[in-house]
């Protein structure tokens, strides 16, 4: 009698183990089909009323899609879809494809690109078997820190985002001049290293392509957030392919005159620009004398970026007043020294723009902060003035006051202060160099 139930029990718990099973699979089946529902209907759509799509949600940018074979008219800077199924749902998209979307002054620069799903009038005189990326480098071009933060940093962002094989992609590149084009050869090939550039001020005939991609996305910045990228990279990663670009030997010696000497590097504002440090000569001899062997950077469009780029990247220290020409921390190594001067009305955009930036690259970051007897505005407004002691209840938030601070600010240091910033920063450089050459 024990051993019937004991079977009866037996056969109960495979019975609903059974039961449980088939529930499961059950489920499973249900999600599946879900799920492949959805594919179908994003499909179906993608078939008409998908084939040009446009994101508007973002502040700083917007990014459009034409996912068919498209024509680039360059007279009119259209991109006509060439698949004839879509002529039947014709719609029409606008963009600028610069990622400073609210800016005017920017955008000002930058020509408006038109996608539409109307029949082309012209046909293909280039075809191409590859996508397109087409952006502008007008905007705030020419000025480094806007050539990274705005064109290079998202660049490498929307090719490591949107297309499955990072350099078979087509740069299509719109107001561009020449002398910038030339200055960046070698990083915009980088990106793209199977196809040559277009520049659609030299277009004589229309081009096609397998698809297409127009604006750029942005993360914030000088930022690069892997959570927002499929394959996570960070700028740690920007960091490595600028040095593949520009370094090809990295057994680089430093001058063996000087290899006792910490190499520091003073990237210098001079002539009519604003935040220049009126007694340069008189801080470098200090640098000199606490031990640094120093060199001056005056950077330009004309600068050679593999010049600047070795120059920098073989430093052991940066430093220099806060402005566009500190972008070059982007060349130097991690546990390198970077010292940044921080006029008056600066401090977020110093932190925002450089200091987290080289903290994330492995930088040692000193910050010196200068007080109102080293800065040219207390004599023009005196010491005790709300520009000086209160920068931010000056400008509230206006951009014409903000400027200010930019515009009509120089800096005169307190070497008996600054004299200990740059011991500090000899010290860690010092480091460095016996750590790491």
């Amino acid at each position: 009698m024990a051993e019937s139930k004991t079977t009866r029990l037996s056969r109960s718990a495979v019975l609903c183990s059974i039961a449980l099973v088939f529930i499961f699979f059950l489920q499973i089946t249900v999600i599946r089909d879900r799920s492949l529902l959805r594919w179908a209907r994003r499909d179906s759509d993608a078939s008409s009323n998908e084939v040009i799509t446009c994101d508007r949600t973002h502040e700083i940018f917007d990014i459009c899609t034409v996912n068919s074979t498209t024509l680039l008219d360059q007279a009119s800077l259209t991109l006509f879809t060439l698949d004839p199924h879509t002529w039947t749902h014709q719609t029409q998209e606008k963009i600028y494809p610069y990622p400073l979307k609210n800016d005017k002054t920017a955008i000002s620069y930058v020509r408006e690109v038109t996608i539409t799903s109307t029949p082309p009038k012209s046909t293909c005189g280039v075809t191409h078997h590859s996508p397109a990326l087409v952006f502008s480098a007008g905007g705030f071009s020419g000025n480094f820190y806007h050539d990274m933060n705005e064109i290079f940093i998202p660049l490498f962002i929307t090719t490591n985002s949107l297309f499955y094989q990072q350099q078979d992609v087509i740069l299509v590149i719109t107001d561009v001049r020449i002398g910038w084009l030339q200055k960046y050869a070698e990083l915009l090939s980088a990106l793209s290293d199977r196809h040559s550039i277009i520049n659609t001020n030299n277009l004589t005939t229309s081009h096609c392509f397998s698809s297409a991609v127009i604006g750029l996305l942005k993360h914030g910045e000088m930022i690069i957030d892997p959570t927002l990228l499929p394959y996570p990279k960070t700028l740690f990663d920007f960091h490595a392919f600028l040095k593949k670009v520009y370094i090809k030997d990295d057994t680089q010696a430093l001058n063996p005159n000087v290899k006792h000497r910490p190499h520091l590097t003073l990237v210098s504002r001079s002539g009519n620009v604003s935040r220049v440090i009126l007694n340069q000569e008189e801080m470098i001899k200090a640098a000199e004398e606490i031990g640094f062997n120093v060199h001056v950077l005056e950077p330009s469009m004309n600068t050679s970026m593999i010049n600047a780029y070795n120059l920098i990247h073989t430093s052991h220290a940066m430093l220099g007043v806060h402005g566009a020409g500190l972008t070059h921390l982007l060349f130097l190594r991690p546990g390198s020294v970077f010292v940044q001067v921080v006029p008056i009305g600066t401090n977020w955009a110093s932190t925002t723009y450089y200091g987290n930036p080289a903290k994330k690259l492995g930088s040692e970051y000193i910050e010196y902060k200068i007080d109102a007897n080293e800065s040219s505005l207390a004599e023009s407004y005196g010491a005790d003035s709300l520009v000086i002691k209160d920068p931010l209840a000056f400008h509230e938030e206006i951009w014409a006051k903000k400027q200010l601070y930019l515009k009509k600010q120089n800096v005169k240091l307190d070497m008996v202060r600054f004299r200990k910033c740059l011991t500090k920063a000899y010290k860690k450089a010092k480091i460095f160099m016996d750590t790491v050459g």
